[in-house]
């Protein structure tokens, strides 16, 4: 059974990519393009289980989110 902050962890990472997946709506290459990118990006990511490296990418998702650029 995860521990709460690992389900809390669990829910921020559904809710970025639902809301990048939304965004994606709009992308210049197509909707199934980026939803494919999106996929294989989440998927590259899907073993990590420290909750100090799974912030880490769910901050990363974040700015990609916002479209800042470095």
């Amino acid at each position: 059974m995860p521990s709460p902050v690992n389900a809390e962890l669990r829910k921020q990472v559904i809710n970025i990519y639902k809301e990048l997946l939304n965004l994606g709506k709009d992308y210049p290459q197509g909707h199934e393009y980026f939803r494919r990118r999106l996929h294989t990006a989440f998927s590259a990511n899907s073993a990590l289980r420290d909750d100090d490296a799974i912030r880490r990418a769910i901050a990363r998702a974040q700015f990609v989110q916002k479209g800042e650029d470095p």
